[in-house]
Protein backbone atom coordinates (compact mmCIF):
# COMPACT_ATOMS: atom_id res chain seq x y z
CA UNK A 1 0.00 0.00 0.00
CA UNK A 2 1.15 3.19 -1.14
CA UNK A 3 2.30 5.92 2.14
CA UNK A 4 1.63 9.76 2.04
CA UNK A 5 4.09 12.16 2.39
CA UNK A 6 3.30 12.02 6.68
CA UNK A 7 3.79 8.29 6.54
CA UNK A 8 0.08 6.97 6.48
CA UNK A 9 -0.69 4.71 3.86
CA UNK A 10 -3.19 6.01 1.28
CA UNK A 11 -6.36 5.85 1.86
CA UNK A 12 -6.55 5.74 5.59
CA UNK A 13 -8.26 7.98 7.68
CA UNK A 14 -6.22 9.47 10.31
CA UNK A 15 -7.68 9.90 13.57
CA UNK A 16 -9.23 12.87 14.30
CA UNK A 17 -7.76 15.67 16.62
CA UNK A 18 -8.14 15.02 20.02
CA UNK A 19 -8.50 18.57 22.86
CA UNK A 20 -7.66 18.07 26.27
CA UNK A 21 -12.10 18.36 27.02
CA UNK A 22 -11.65 21.36 29.31
CA UNK A 23 -14.33 23.33 28.29
CA UNK A 24 -16.06 20.71 25.77
CA UNK A 25 -17.63 18.51 28.40
CA UNK A 26 -19.44 21.12 30.60
CA UNK A 27 -20.85 22.74 27.92
CA UNK A 28 -21.89 19.51 26.30
CA UNK A 29 -23.84 18.71 29.50
CA UNK A 30 -24.83 22.61 29.91
CA UNK A 31 -26.50 22.06 26.39
CA UNK A 32 -27.83 18.22 27.48
CA UNK A 33 -29.27 19.79 30.33
CA UNK A 34 -31.06 23.04 28.73
CA UNK A 35 -32.80 20.50 26.44
CA UNK A 36 -33.81 18.24 29.07
CA UNK A 37 -35.55 20.74 30.75
CA UNK A 38 -38.50 21.18 27.78
CA UNK A 39 -40.06 18.18 29.68
CA UNK A 40 -40.97 19.15 33.03
CA UNK A 41 -40.88 22.42 32.24
CA UNK A 42 -44.84 22.88 32.67
CA UNK A 43 -45.15 20.68 35.29
CA UNK A 44 -45.93 22.96 38.25
CA UNK A 45 -48.32 24.09 36.02
CA UNK A 46 -50.07 21.64 34.06
CA UNK A 47 -53.01 21.33 36.66
CA UNK A 48 -54.03 24.77 35.36
CA UNK A 49 -53.38 24.55 31.46
CA UNK A 50 -56.90 24.32 31.21
CA UNK A 51 -57.59 27.38 32.65
CA UNK A 52 -54.61 29.25 31.17
CA UNK A 53 -55.69 27.99 27.59
CA UNK A 54 -59.19 28.39 27.82
CA UNK A 55 -59.90 25.14 27.11
CA UNK A 56 -60.93 21.28 28.18
CA UNK A 57 -58.23 19.36 30.23
CA UNK A 58 -57.96 16.65 27.41
CA UNK A 59 -56.61 19.19 24.94
CA UNK A 60 -54.39 20.21 27.47
CA UNK A 61 -52.89 17.41 28.09
CA UNK A 62 -51.54 17.91 24.21
CA UNK A 63 -49.14 20.59 25.54
CA UNK A 64 -47.34 17.74 26.48
CA UNK A 65 -48.08 15.24 24.62
CA UNK A 66 -46.29 17.25 21.78
CA UNK A 67 -42.77 17.58 23.55
CA UNK A 68 -42.71 13.99 24.05
CA UNK A 69 -43.81 13.12 20.07
CA UNK A 70 -41.50 15.35 18.41
CA UNK A 71 -38.57 14.43 20.60
CA UNK A 72 -39.12 10.60 19.97
CA UNK A 73 -38.88 11.31 16.22
CA UNK A 74 -35.83 13.77 16.40
CA UNK A 75 -33.77 11.53 18.21
CA UNK A 76 -32.68 8.93 15.83
CA UNK A 77 -33.23 11.78 12.75
CA UNK A 78 -30.69 14.31 14.38
CA UNK A 79 -28.16 11.42 15.24
CA UNK A 80 -28.27 10.60 11.70
CA UNK A 81 -27.69 13.88 10.26
CA UNK A 82 -24.81 14.48 12.51
CA UNK A 83 -23.34 11.66 11.49
CA UNK A 84 -23.81 12.51 7.86
CA UNK A 85 -22.95 16.55 7.97
CA UNK A 86 -21.42 17.50 11.51
CA UNK A 87 -22.60 16.67 14.81
CA UNK A 88 -22.11 20.26 15.98
CA UNK A 89 -23.84 22.18 13.27
CA UNK A 90 -26.85 19.70 14.28
CA UNK A 91 -26.48 20.40 18.01
CA UNK A 92 -26.69 24.23 17.02
CA UNK A 93 -29.51 23.33 14.80
CA UNK A 94 -31.40 21.45 17.57
CA UNK A 95 -30.98 24.09 20.44
CA UNK A 96 -31.77 26.78 17.59
CA UNK A 97 -35.25 24.96 16.85
CA UNK A 98 -36.18 25.44 20.77
CA UNK A 99 -35.23 28.71 21.19
CA UNK A 100 -37.85 29.34 18.12
CA UNK A 101 -40.28 27.05 20.19
CA UNK A 102 -39.71 28.90 22.95
CA UNK A 103 -40.15 32.49 22.04
CA UNK A 104 -43.30 31.27 20.42
CA UNK A 105 -45.05 29.85 23.65
CA UNK A 106 -43.91 32.90 25.51
CA UNK A 107 -45.91 35.07 23.52
CA UNK A 108 -49.35 32.82 22.62
CA UNK A 109 -52.20 31.41 25.04
CA UNK A 110 -53.62 30.01 21.79
CA UNK A 111 -53.80 26.09 22.49
CA UNK A 112 -52.70 25.23 18.80
CA UNK A 113 -49.74 27.85 18.77
CA UNK A 114 -48.46 26.66 22.36
CA UNK A 115 -48.66 23.02 21.11
CA UNK A 116 -46.57 23.80 17.66
CA UNK A 117 -44.35 25.60 19.91
CA UNK A 118 -43.81 22.78 22.29
CA UNK A 119 -43.27 20.35 19.73
CA UNK A 120 -40.60 22.75 18.58
CA UNK A 121 -38.97 22.48 21.86
CA UNK A 122 -39.42 18.43 22.04
CA UNK A 123 -37.23 18.57 18.63
CA UNK A 124 -33.90 19.50 20.25
CA UNK A 125 -33.99 15.95 22.36
CA UNK A 126 -32.11 15.48 19.70
CA UNK A 127 -29.01 17.77 21.27
CA UNK A 128 -28.78 14.66 23.60
CA UNK A 129 -27.23 11.55 20.92
CA UNK A 130 -25.55 14.39 19.19
CA UNK A 131 -23.27 15.37 22.43
CA UNK A 132 -22.42 11.84 23.23
CA UNK A 133 -21.28 11.71 19.44
CA UNK A 134 -19.02 14.61 20.14
CA UNK A 135 -17.73 13.45 23.49
CA UNK A 136 -16.51 10.09 21.68
CA UNK A 137 -15.09 12.18 18.27
CA UNK A 138 -12.86 14.82 20.16
CA UNK A 139 -11.90 13.69 23.91
CA UNK A 140 -8.94 11.72 24.88
CA UNK A 141 -10.26 7.97 26.18
CA UNK A 142 -9.00 8.80 29.84
CA UNK A 143 -12.01 11.23 30.10
CA UNK A 144 -14.62 9.83 27.81
CA UNK A 145 -16.09 7.30 30.57
CA UNK A 146 -17.56 9.99 33.02
CA UNK A 147 -17.86 12.84 30.42
CA UNK A 148 -20.81 10.37 28.35
CA UNK A 149 -22.02 9.43 31.67
CA UNK A 150 -22.48 13.00 32.63
CA UNK A 151 -24.42 13.53 28.82
CA UNK A 152 -26.32 10.79 29.51
CA UNK A 153 -27.68 11.41 32.90
CA UNK A 154 -28.14 15.04 31.88
CA UNK A 155 -31.49 14.28 30.94
CA UNK A 156 -32.98 13.33 34.69
CA UNK A 157 -30.48 16.12 35.82
CA UNK A 158 -31.92 18.89 33.60
CA UNK A 159 -35.79 17.15 34.68
CA UNK A 160 -34.44 17.39 38.50
CA UNK A 161 -33.41 20.78 38.39
CA UNK A 162 -35.95 22.44 36.41
CA UNK A 163 -38.70 21.32 39.26
CA UNK A 164 -38.12 23.73 42.27
CA UNK A 165 -36.56 26.19 39.85
CA UNK A 166 -39.91 26.14 37.57
CA UNK A 167 -42.24 26.14 40.49
CA UNK A 168 -40.37 29.23 41.84
CA UNK A 169 -40.97 31.28 38.79
CA UNK A 170 -44.79 29.58 37.88
CA UNK A 171 -45.57 31.48 41.55
CA UNK A 172 -44.04 34.23 41.21
CA UNK A 173 -44.55 35.84 37.86
CA UNK A 174 -46.69 34.94 34.72
CA UNK A 175 -46.04 31.47 33.48
CA UNK A 176 -45.19 32.92 30.10
CA UNK A 177 -41.22 33.46 31.96
CA UNK A 178 -40.81 29.61 31.60
CA UNK A 179 -40.68 29.74 28.30
CA UNK A 180 -38.18 33.36 28.49
CA UNK A 181 -36.46 31.55 31.05
CA UNK A 182 -36.06 28.25 28.21
CA UNK A 183 -35.22 30.65 25.38
CA UNK A 184 -32.15 32.14 27.10
CA UNK A 185 -31.01 29.19 28.47
CA UNK A 186 -31.27 27.68 24.89
CA UNK A 187 -29.00 31.14 23.43
CA UNK A 188 -26.66 30.73 26.29
CA UNK A 189 -25.97 26.77 25.22
CA UNK A 190 -25.84 27.90 21.59
CA UNK A 191 -22.68 30.64 22.41
CA UNK A 192 -21.07 28.29 23.95
CA UNK A 193 -21.30 25.63 21.77
CA UNK A 194 -19.52 28.00 18.93
CA UNK A 195 -16.52 28.96 21.26
CA UNK A 196 -15.97 26.25 22.72
CA UNK A 197 -16.94 22.94 21.05
CA UNK A 198 -15.01 21.85 17.82
CA UNK A 199 -17.04 19.74 15.05
CA UNK A 200 -15.65 16.97 14.59
CA UNK A 201 -14.14 15.91 11.04
CA UNK A 202 -15.34 12.24 11.06
CA UNK A 203 -17.90 11.88 8.10
CA UNK A 204 -20.03 8.64 7.68
CA UNK A 205 -20.81 7.29 4.26
CA UNK A 206 -23.92 7.34 2.45
CA UNK A 207 -27.12 10.16 2.17
CA UNK A 208 -29.99 10.88 4.45
CA UNK A 209 -32.62 7.96 4.57
CA UNK A 210 -35.81 10.79 3.75
CA UNK A 211 -38.52 7.86 2.93
CA UNK A 212 -36.90 6.04 6.02
CA UNK A 213 -36.56 9.01 8.22
CA UNK A 214 -40.76 9.79 6.94
CA UNK A 215 -41.58 6.26 7.65
CA UNK A 216 -40.09 6.04 11.34
CA UNK A 217 -41.62 9.37 12.27
CA UNK A 218 -45.16 7.89 11.31
CA UNK A 219 -44.39 4.79 12.86
CA UNK A 220 -43.38 6.75 16.01
CA UNK A 221 -46.35 8.96 16.10
CA UNK A 222 -49.28 6.47 15.57
CA UNK A 223 -47.07 4.23 18.70
CA UNK A 224 -47.02 6.75 21.24
CA UNK A 225 -49.94 8.17 20.57
CA UNK A 226 -52.33 5.94 21.65
CA UNK A 227 -49.65 5.19 24.47
CA UNK A 228 -49.93 8.19 25.40
CA UNK A 229 -53.39 9.43 25.08
CA UNK A 230 -54.95 5.76 25.87
CA UNK A 231 -56.34 6.68 28.95
CA UNK A 232 -58.51 9.52 27.75
CA UNK A 233 -59.65 8.02 24.44
CA UNK A 234 -60.59 4.60 26.10
CA UNK A 235 -57.40 1.11 25.83
CA UNK A 236 -60.14 -0.59 23.70
CA UNK A 237 -61.60 2.16 21.67
CA UNK A 238 -61.42 1.76 17.97
CA UNK A 239 -59.21 5.06 17.67
CA UNK A 240 -56.42 3.38 20.31
CA UNK A 241 -56.72 -0.36 18.79
CA UNK A 242 -56.52 1.17 15.22
CA UNK A 243 -53.23 3.41 15.44
CA UNK A 244 -51.52 0.51 17.61
CA UNK A 245 -52.33 -1.36 14.51
CA UNK A 246 -51.28 0.96 12.04
CA UNK A 247 -47.96 1.70 14.18
CA UNK A 248 -47.23 -2.35 13.54
CA UNK A 249 -48.06 -2.08 10.00
CA UNK A 250 -46.12 0.80 9.28
CA UNK A 251 -43.01 -0.15 11.27
CA UNK A 252 -42.89 -3.32 9.64
CA UNK A 253 -42.83 -2.25 6.45
CA UNK A 254 -40.05 0.75 7.51
CA UNK A 255 -38.02 -1.98 8.75
CA UNK A 256 -38.24 -3.92 5.16
CA UNK A 257 -37.07 -0.89 3.47
CA UNK A 258 -34.53 0.09 5.93
CA UNK A 259 -32.94 -3.72 5.54
CA UNK A 260 -32.86 -2.90 1.47
CA UNK A 261 -31.75 0.56 1.81
CA UNK A 262 -28.06 1.30 0.43
CA UNK A 263 -27.78 3.82 3.18
CA UNK A 264 -30.49 3.20 6.05
CA UNK A 265 -31.64 5.87 8.71
CA UNK A 266 -31.29 2.60 11.25
CA UNK A 267 -28.81 -0.04 10.40
CA UNK A 268 -31.57 -2.62 11.54
CA UNK A 269 -28.60 -5.13 11.22
CA UNK A 270 -26.03 -3.52 13.95
CA UNK A 271 -29.65 -2.77 15.43
CA UNK A 272 -30.44 -6.56 15.86
CA UNK A 273 -26.92 -7.32 17.08
CA UNK A 274 -27.12 -8.99 20.82
CA UNK A 275 -25.44 -6.08 22.78
CA UNK A 276 -26.83 -3.60 21.20
CA UNK A 277 -30.56 -4.93 21.03
CA UNK A 278 -30.16 -5.56 24.82
CA UNK A 279 -29.07 -2.73 25.28
CA UNK A 280 -32.09 -0.96 24.04
CA UNK A 281 -34.68 -3.43 25.83
CA UNK A 282 -32.57 -2.71 29.42
CA UNK A 283 -33.42 1.18 28.26
CA UNK A 284 -36.99 1.06 27.57
CA UNK A 285 -37.04 -0.42 31.67
CA UNK A 286 -34.64 1.96 32.96
CA UNK A 287 -36.69 5.02 31.12
CA UNK A 288 -39.99 3.36 33.17
CA UNK A 289 -38.13 3.23 36.47
CA UNK A 290 -37.32 6.69 35.83
CA UNK A 291 -40.28 8.45 35.24
CA UNK A 292 -42.20 6.30 37.76
CA UNK A 293 -40.74 8.41 40.32
CA UNK A 294 -41.17 11.85 38.85
CA UNK A 295 -45.00 11.00 38.54
CA UNK A 296 -45.74 9.74 42.09
CA UNK A 297 -43.11 11.70 44.67
CA UNK A 298 -44.43 15.39 43.40
CA UNK A 299 -48.24 14.44 43.79
CA UNK A 300 -47.67 12.68 47.17
CA UNK A 301 -45.91 15.81 48.68
CA UNK A 302 -48.16 18.14 47.43
CA UNK A 303 -51.37 15.54 48.21
CA UNK A 304 -53.24 17.98 51.74
CA UNK A 305 -52.47 15.69 54.78
CA UNK A 306 -56.24 15.76 55.35
CA UNK A 307 -55.97 12.79 53.27
CA UNK A 308 -54.62 10.71 55.57
CA UNK A 309 -51.56 10.39 53.53
CA UNK A 310 -50.69 13.69 51.79
CA UNK A 311 -47.79 15.62 53.09
CA UNK A 312 -49.09 18.70 52.32
CA UNK A 313 -46.06 20.43 51.01
CA UNK A 314 -46.36 23.26 48.62
CA UNK A 315 -45.01 23.27 45.03
CA UNK A 316 -41.79 24.67 45.57
CA UNK A 317 -41.14 22.57 48.69
CA UNK A 318 -42.30 19.45 46.95
CA UNK A 319 -39.82 20.38 43.81
CA UNK A 320 -36.47 20.96 46.08
CA UNK A 321 -37.55 17.24 47.45
CA UNK A 322 -37.37 16.18 44.23
CA UNK A 323 -34.46 17.80 43.02
CA UNK A 324 -31.68 15.59 44.59
CA UNK A 325 -32.99 12.89 41.85
CA UNK A 326 -31.56 14.87 39.10
CA UNK A 327 -28.61 15.79 41.59
CA UNK A 328 -27.52 12.60 42.62
CA UNK A 329 -27.43 11.54 39.29
CA UNK A 330 -25.06 14.24 38.11
CA UNK A 331 -22.78 13.58 40.92
CA UNK A 332 -22.33 9.76 40.16
CA UNK A 333 -20.87 10.17 36.92
CA UNK A 334 -17.22 10.70 38.25
CA UNK A 335 -17.68 7.32 40.26
CA UNK A 336 -19.62 5.44 36.94
CA UNK A 337 -15.77 6.44 35.38
CA UNK A 338 -13.97 4.68 38.38
CA UNK A 339 -16.53 1.80 38.45
CA UNK A 340 -16.25 1.20 34.63
CA UNK A 341 -12.74 1.32 34.28
CA UNK A 342 -12.21 -1.76 36.66
CA UNK A 343 -15.76 -3.95 36.07
CA UNK A 344 -16.99 -2.76 32.60
CA UNK A 345 -20.60 -0.42 31.99
CA UNK A 346 -22.20 -3.61 31.87
CA UNK A 347 -21.47 -4.43 35.75
CA UNK A 348 -22.16 -0.86 36.15
CA UNK A 349 -25.61 -0.82 34.49
CA UNK A 350 -26.37 -4.15 36.89
CA UNK A 351 -25.27 -2.17 39.83
CA UNK A 352 -27.53 0.67 38.96
CA UNK A 353 -30.47 -1.43 38.68
CA UNK A 354 -29.80 -3.19 41.62
CA UNK A 355 -29.73 0.09 43.52
CA UNK A 356 -32.97 1.35 41.69
CA UNK A 357 -34.55 -2.39 43.14
CA UNK A 358 -33.72 -1.14 46.16
CA UNK A 359 -34.81 2.60 45.87
CA UNK A 360 -38.00 1.56 44.79
CA UNK A 361 -38.70 -1.77 47.37
CA UNK A 362 -37.52 0.68 50.56
CA UNK A 363 -39.72 3.48 48.84
CA UNK A 364 -42.54 1.23 49.33
CA UNK A 365 -42.34 2.03 53.28
CA UNK A 366 -41.11 5.42 53.48
CA UNK A 367 -43.40 7.69 51.96
CA UNK A 368 -45.32 9.33 55.58
CA UNK A 369 -42.56 12.30 55.36
CA UNK A 370 -41.07 14.74 53.58
CA UNK A 371 -37.47 13.69 54.17
CA UNK A 372 -38.43 10.00 53.40
CA UNK A 373 -38.84 11.64 49.83
CA UNK A 374 -35.12 12.88 49.48
CA UNK A 375 -33.87 9.48 51.12
CA UNK A 376 -36.12 7.65 47.83
CA UNK A 377 -34.93 10.83 45.34
CA UNK A 378 -31.43 9.86 46.29
CA UNK A 379 -31.31 6.46 45.87
CA UNK A 380 -33.06 6.36 42.69
CA UNK A 381 -30.81 8.96 40.89
CA UNK A 382 -27.75 7.55 42.23
CA UNK A 383 -29.21 4.23 40.71
CA UNK A 384 -30.65 5.71 37.64
CA UNK A 385 -27.38 7.33 37.09
CA UNK A 386 -25.20 4.48 37.05
CA UNK A 387 -27.75 3.02 34.49
CA UNK A 388 -28.11 5.73 32.30
CA UNK A 389 -24.47 6.32 32.15
CA UNK A 390 -23.83 2.67 31.40
CA UNK A 391 -26.29 3.08 28.27
CA UNK A 392 -24.11 4.96 26.12
CA UNK A 393 -20.71 2.92 26.48
CA UNK A 394 -22.42 -0.02 25.82
CA UNK A 395 -24.06 1.27 22.62
CA UNK A 396 -20.63 2.80 21.07
CA UNK A 397 -18.48 0.15 22.17
CA UNK A 398 -21.18 -2.14 19.95
CA UNK A 399 -21.20 -0.01 16.73
CA UNK A 400 -18.05 1.74 14.27
CA UNK A 401 -17.54 5.40 15.10
CA UNK A 402 -19.36 6.76 12.33
CA UNK A 403 -22.72 5.15 13.27
CA UNK A 404 -22.38 6.34 16.95
CA UNK A 405 -25.08 9.76 16.67
CA UNK A 406 -27.81 7.40 15.25
CA UNK A 407 -27.21 4.31 17.38
CA UNK A 408 -27.16 6.51 20.45
CA UNK A 409 -29.87 8.43 19.07
CA UNK A 410 -31.96 5.04 18.66
CA UNK A 411 -31.07 4.60 22.31
CA UNK A 412 -31.82 7.58 23.58
CA UNK A 413 -35.73 6.91 21.69
CA UNK A 414 -36.24 3.42 24.02
CA UNK A 415 -35.39 5.62 27.00
CA UNK A 416 -38.39 7.75 25.62
CA UNK A 417 -40.60 4.74 25.11
CA UNK A 418 -40.23 3.66 28.16
CA UNK A 419 -41.01 7.18 29.96
CA UNK A 420 -44.28 7.28 27.75
CA UNK A 421 -45.40 3.89 28.65
CA UNK A 422 -44.41 4.91 32.06
CA UNK A 423 -46.67 8.04 31.80
CA UNK A 424 -49.06 5.89 30.35
CA UNK A 425 -49.36 2.75 32.72
CA UNK A 426 -49.00 4.65 36.02
CA UNK A 427 -51.21 7.32 34.96
CA UNK A 428 -53.88 4.74 34.14
CA UNK A 429 -53.31 3.32 37.76
CA UNK A 430 -53.12 6.37 39.63
CA UNK A 431 -56.65 7.15 37.81
CA UNK A 432 -58.08 3.73 38.50
CA UNK A 433 -57.34 3.84 42.21
CA UNK A 434 -58.45 7.55 42.60
CA UNK A 435 -61.26 8.44 45.44
CA UNK A 436 -63.50 11.52 45.30
CA UNK A 437 -62.24 14.17 48.05
CA UNK A 438 -64.91 17.04 47.95
CA UNK A 439 -65.51 18.11 43.93
CA UNK A 440 -61.79 16.32 42.74
CA UNK A 441 -60.46 12.95 42.63
CA UNK A 442 -57.01 12.45 44.22
CA UNK A 443 -54.77 9.46 43.66
CA UNK A 444 -54.40 6.68 46.54
CA UNK A 445 -51.89 5.70 48.68
CA UNK A 446 -52.38 2.13 46.97
CA UNK A 447 -52.22 3.76 43.67
CA UNK A 448 -48.62 4.97 44.69
CA UNK A 449 -47.66 1.82 46.09
CA UNK A 450 -48.85 -0.31 42.93
CA UNK A 451 -46.88 2.17 41.12
CA UNK A 452 -43.64 1.51 42.56
CA UNK A 453 -44.32 -2.33 42.36
CA UNK A 454 -44.90 -1.65 38.13
CA UNK A 455 -41.63 0.39 38.59
CA UNK A 456 -39.53 -2.85 40.20
CA UNK A 457 -41.01 -5.03 37.73
CA UNK A 458 -39.28 -3.13 34.85
CA UNK A 459 -36.06 -2.96 36.87
CA UNK A 460 -36.06 -6.46 37.15
CA UNK A 461 -36.68 -7.36 33.77
CA UNK A 462 -34.21 -4.63 32.81
CA UNK A 463 -31.52 -6.91 35.20
CA UNK A 464 -32.46 -10.28 33.78
CA UNK A 465 -31.74 -8.79 30.01
CA UNK A 466 -28.85 -6.84 31.80
CA UNK A 467 -27.59 -10.11 32.64
CA UNK A 468 -27.12 -11.52 28.78
CA UNK A 469 -25.39 -8.97 27.42
CA UNK A 470 -21.98 -10.32 26.57
CA UNK A 471 -18.90 -9.96 28.29
CA UNK A 472 -16.09 -7.02 26.94
CA UNK A 473 -13.54 -8.21 24.87
CA UNK A 474 -9.95 -6.39 24.26
CA UNK A 475 -10.80 -3.11 21.88
CA UNK A 476 -9.54 -3.92 17.80
CA UNK A 477 -9.50 -1.48 14.89
CA UNK A 478 -12.89 -0.54 13.63
CA UNK A 479 -13.42 -0.25 9.75
CA UNK A 480 -15.26 2.75 7.88
CA UNK A 481 -16.69 2.34 4.75
CA UNK A 482 -15.63 5.94 2.56
CA UNK A 483 -17.79 7.07 0.32
CA UNK A 484 -16.62 5.20 -2.69
CA UNK A 485 -17.34 2.22 -0.73
CA UNK A 486 -13.90 1.32 0.19
CA UNK A 487 -12.83 -0.03 3.50
CA UNK A 488 -10.45 2.10 5.28
CA UNK A 489 -8.79 1.40 8.27
CA UNK A 490 -9.46 3.64 10.71
CA UNK A 491 -8.56 4.25 15.05
CA UNK A 492 -10.49 3.09 17.41
CA UNK A 493 -12.51 6.12 18.79
CA UNK A 494 -14.58 3.86 21.61
CA UNK A 495 -13.40 3.88 25.12
CA UNK A 496 -10.96 1.73 26.53
CA UNK A 497 -11.56 -1.83 26.99
CA UNK A 498 -12.56 -1.22 30.32
CA UNK A 499 -15.15 1.14 29.39
CA UNK A 500 -16.74 -0.04 26.32
CA UNK A 501 -17.03 -3.43 25.50
CA UNK A 502 -16.27 -4.21 21.23
CA UNK A 503 -18.59 -5.54 19.59
CA UNK A 504 -18.73 -9.69 18.74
Amino acid sequence: MQRTTNGQHAGELSDPPRTKGGGVVPVLAFAGITVAVMQTLLVPVIKDLPSLLGTDPANATWVMTATLLAGAVATPIMGRLGDLYGKRRMLLASLAVMVVGSLVCASTDNLVIMIVGRALQGFAMGAIPLGIGIMRDVLPREKLGSAMALMSSSIGVGGGLALPAAAVIAQHADWHALFLGSAVLGVLAMTLTVLVVPEPPLRAPGRFDLVGALGLSLGLVCLLLPVTKGGDWGWTSPLTLGLISASLLILVLWGLFELRSPAPLVDLRTSARREVLLTNLVSIMVGVAFYAVSLVLPQLLQLPSATGYGLGQSMVVAGLCVAPLGLTMMFVAPLYARLSARRGPKTTLILGMLVIAVGYGAGLGLMSAAWQTVVIAVVLGAGIGLAYSSLPALIIGAVDASETGAANGLNTLMRSIGTSMSSAVIGMVLANTSVRMGSVEVPTMEGFRTSFMIATGAVLIGLVLAAFLPAQRPPRPVLLASSAGDALAAAERAPVAAEAPVRR
